[in-house]
């Protein structure tokens, strides 16, 4: 945990945190499978995080990686079997493009994570994370793309395949300004907050599951084209 934070922050957070997954859960047609997986990997991750496992940034692999890992391995399980993709194909598209409006809340955390000297400025909308257009554009592309049908199918794809890049963009960034054996950037203010509780929840569930937001709205969009 991190102490002397002011108490705005961890509350914003945490009401991010299970936004997606509340969102996740709707978008799977109230899975159980995906509420008490994503409830039992979180707990994971927490307990490590509590006891300080992922504080220990100089081993190889980093440790860091036990964040990224098991959802990164789980989300191509899902695309290259049967019914990893069966699972895909029956979910609402357009409650998993709404799940990306709490990208505004996370973008706001980082940015007050930076000011407590806790996340670099590089990963801020202050420095080369442009994230925070997805989330503002998100209800626009739900509503008027998903629900009333405005926006022809190119432009769906489009925009997920932008916010894709952009998630990716930052994420590329965080992990090179983390402290380990390949940090490149932002030696003086690393990334060091999601290797803490609850903030390891951005590396290790938010994140992962807005990828997979993204990948799974791609793959909708081009098997109905």
């Amino acid at each position: 945990m991190i102490e002397g934070l002011p108490i705005y922050i961890p509350i914003t957070f945490l009401i991010a945190t299970f936004a997606t997954l509340f969102f996740f859960f709707l978008a799977s047609n109230k899975s159980k499978a995906v509420l008490f997986g994503s409830l039992g990997l979180m707990a994971a991750q927490g307990i490590l995080a509590y006891q300080g496992f992922f504080e220990v940034t100089d081993t190889i692999p980093p440790r860091f990686a036990l964040l990224i890992g098991p959802p990164t391995v789980l989300t191509i399980i899902l695309f290259i079997t049967k019914p990893g993709r069966r699972f895909i194909d029956n979910l609402n598209n357009q409650t998993l493009t709404y799940l990306s409006i709490i990208r505004i809340p996370i973008e706001m955390v980082l940015f007050w994570l930076f000011i407590e000297e806790w996340m670099p400025e590089v990963v801020t909308f202050e420095g080369r994370n442009f994230d925070i257009v997805a989330g503002i554009t998100a209800p626009i592309i739900a509503f008027f793309g998903y629900k009333k049908k405005k926006f022809r199918k190119p432009v769906l794809l489009i925009w997920n395949i932008v916010c894709f890049l952009l998630l990716a963009n930052v994420v590329t960034l965080a992990i090179l300004a983390a402290p380990s054996p390949f940090q490149m950037l932002e030696w003086d203010k690393p990334t060091i907050a999601v290797m803490h509780l609850p903030y390891c929840w951005l590396a290790g569930y938010i994140v992962p599951v807005v990828f997979f937001t993204h990948l799974a709205n791609i793959r909708e969009l081009i098997k109905s084209n």
